[in-house]
């Protein structure tokens, strides 16, 4: 549910911000990937939250003998009568700081990727190539700002039991590194990026054919970004 409002912010904030830039150069992607990744932490952050503490539910210390929450929906809500909307934004700074370089990189290495392989709409082989620009987007972005990822998830975990072990991002970090080593700031990057890359294969890919396909009937004029295909910038 939350990815759909986010896919949508994220493309639309990045296209309409390069186009405020004047010019489509790779700083100018980066500025705009990172522009629309700070706006989306609004959606991404509560949204992060609810699957975090469903995830928790009914496992390992969290283990209870009746379920806290139904849904996704409701957990948000109970979190919100309990907490307030402070509740609701646990983890939003990490969030941000995790979320603004990424999707500046993400947006950027895209960018790079298809320009450098040549994607032109006339290529036999343009969408292998998208493909491969946007698995290998996803890759990057998450390898920018995994550690921040790990911190960002302990920060909305904690106190899920009663128990509050963090009283910050820095305290989260020190007492993180001196209990499990710095290993702990990769734990899980394995599935993350095996899960990213045919996500955001699927997710640029998609973006580009159908601006190459509205492009072709000639509804969006204004998608010019370059030499190369229309990117998702165009949005």
């Amino acid at each position: 549910m939350g990815l759909t409002f986010i896919n949508a912010l994220v493309f639309g904030v990045q296209g309409n911000t390069l186009r405020a830039l004047g010019k489509d150069t790779p700083l100018n992607q980066f500025i705009a990937g990172s522009a629309a990744g700070a706006i989306q932490c609004v959606i991404c952050c509560p949204m992060e939250l609810a699957k975090t503490r469903m995830q928790l539910q009914g496992t390992g210390e969290y283990k209870l003998k009746t379920k806290n929450y139904k849904n996704s929906l409701d957990c948000l809500i109970k979190i919100y009568q309990k907490e307030g909307l402070r509740g609701i934004n646990r983890g939003m700074v990490s969030t941000f700081i995790r979320e603004t370089p990424s999707f500046g990189f993400y947006f950027l290495t895209y960018d790079c990727m298809t320009r450098y392989l040549g994607c032109e709409a006339e290529d036999s082989y343009v969408i292998p190539k998208l493909l491969f620009s946007g698995g290998m987007s996803g890759i990057v972005s998450w390898l920018s700002t995994y550690p921040m990822d790990v911190i960002k998830s302990r920060l909305q975990a904690d106190g899920v039991g009663g128990i509050t072990q963090y009283s910050g991002i820095l305290d989260c970090i020190r007492k993180s590194y001196c209990e499990e080593g710095w290993r702990v700031f990769t734990r899980g990057l394995t599935s993350t990026l095996l899960r990213a890359f045919p996500v955001n294969a699927a997710t640029f890919a998609t973006v580009t054919v159908f601006l190459m396909y509205m492009k072709s009937e000639d509804n969006l004029p204004e998608c010019e970004p370059g030499s190369v295909i229309p990117q998702p910038s165009s949005l």
